[in-house]
């Protein structure tokens, strides 16, 4: 008997169900994209600022933890050669900058 139920035929509003799946895929994609991809992609491209506009004597730290000032910046290759103390330069690709602190005060 219950083998018979379920080869009866859809009621005719079972259709709409398909489309309220889609429309809230939609919504959930719109949802992501303002609260994580969007501010991602403004956070790179500040970040690609911040390495374009790097300078002779701005602080600043690698990725890897290093802390340093510029001392040269290459415009044709993307490194910077980088005075991590005195008499002591390291050659530093741009993209491993991560931050400037040039203006945070040093105890």
């Amino acid at each position: 008997m219950h083998f018979l139920t379920f080869l009866q035929a859809q009621p005719a509003g079972a259709g709409s169900g398909n489309w309220s799946f889609l429309i809230m895929m939609g919504l959930i994609f719109v949802v992501m994209y303002f609260f994580m991809i969007r501010p991602q992609q403004k956070k790179q491209k500040e970040l690609v600022k911040f390495r374009n506009s790097l300078s002779k004597g701005d602080k600043v730290i690698t990725a890897g933890g290093i802390y340093g000032r510029v001392s040269e910046v290459s415009e044709k290759e993307s490194y910077i050669l980088m005075e991590i103390d005195s008499n002591v330069k390291i050659k530093v690709d741009k993209s491993s900058i991560v931050k400037d602190i040039t203006d945070i005060p040093q105890k």
